[in-house]
């Protein structure tokens, strides 16, 4: 069988578990990064192997090495993954071109600008945008992100950016779960509680103990309750009749039209810090890149009248 031939018609699995193999350092790492079990990794290897008429790896009981044909074959297959990999980022840069990339936090996109979007797309049919849902602030000028929102003084990491609104939160439950009741603010406190604790990173989100404090109610110091990191997840929580969460206005405003959640007291507590909107300033010069900041801050400042008490507080 010649070279030609050899390249043409080895199985493509092997070539992917044996270079993983090699880069990776083992079987079971190479397992994890391609979501398969290890001996799906042996035994797409063995195949090569037997193809090939060579040992690629020396087995020790658990261990494996590359043997010395191994190294010399993973140096050489090696060159072609990277290609691969380059490629794929190359169409990746190109499909980003002229969309819009926007970056938010999980919850944000889950429950807030996720929902939105529809809005925008509506009013500007031949644009497209791709929502990025992470918490970690991304790179502007670095990785693949036009937009970005942000909480508090995480913004500060980036160059250009502008306030977005100041969010509040308010009691929010199942309708099936105070049965048609309307309790007082102290009688809140005695259903089951949902409570919403942020990354560390972040200024602390509103608690029970404050709402307690604003109302002048009492809270058990044994209250106990559910903790969640992210809001949407407590929301969600609530949505399912286990308990009241004091949720963001931004984040319920489609469960309240469903009337999947009610608000059986309206007393709002604001977020310590506001959301903001960063942006790299290369997106200001693809298409509807201008249309697309001014329009996420006309859509906040609806938010901010919505979110924020019918009387000063």
């Amino acid at each position: 069988m010649t070279e030609k031939q050899a390249i043409r018609t080895v199985p493509l699995k092997g070539l992917q578990a044996f270079e993983a193999v090699g880069r990776c350092g083992g079987v079971s790492a190479a397992a994890l990064e391609l979501k398969v079990s290890p001996g799906a990794i042996s035994q797409q290897i063995r195949k090569i192997e037997s193809f090939l008429g060579v040992t690629l790896l020396e087995r020790n009981g658990r261990t494996v090495e590359l043997t010395p044909w191994g190294r010399l074959y993973h140096q050489e297959i090696s060159k072609g993954f990277e290609q691969f990999a380059l490629a794929e980022q190359i169409l990746e840069r190109a499909r980003n071109e002229n969309a819009l990339v926007l970056s938010a936090l999980s919850s944000v996109v889950n429950k807030w600008i996720g929902r939105r979007i529809f809005d925008w797309q509506a009013l500007h049919p031949d644009a497209h945008v791709r929502i990025v849902g992470r918490d970690k602030e991304p790179r502007m000028g670095f990785d693949d992100i036009d937009f970005r929102i942000s909480y508090g003084s995480d913004v500060l990491q980036h160059e250009h950016y502008t306030e977005l609104f100041r969010d509040w939160v308010v009691p929010a439950c199942s309708p099936a779960l105070i049965k048609g009741k309307a309790p007082s603010a102290a009688r809140l406190l005695d259903y089951p509680l949902l409570h919403v604790e942020w990354e560390r990173h972040f200024t602390p989100y509103p608690s029970w103990r404050e709402f307690a404090a604003k109302t002048g109610a009492a809270l058990k110091e044994t209250t106990a309750g559910l903790s969640f990191t992210l809001s949407s997840s407590a929301i969600d929580a609530a949505v399912n009749k286990r308990g009241i969460v004091l949720a963001q206005m931004s984040m319920i405003a489609d469960e309240l039209e469903a009337q999947t959640l009610v608000i059986p007291v309206d007393i709002r507590i604001p977020l310590r810090e506001s959301y903001f909107l960063a942006w790299d300033r290369a997106a200001l010069q693809k298409p509807f890149g201008p249309a697309f900041r001014d329009w996420l801050v006309s859509i906040s400042r609806q938010q901010a009248r919505i979110s924020a008490p019918s009387t000063p507080v």
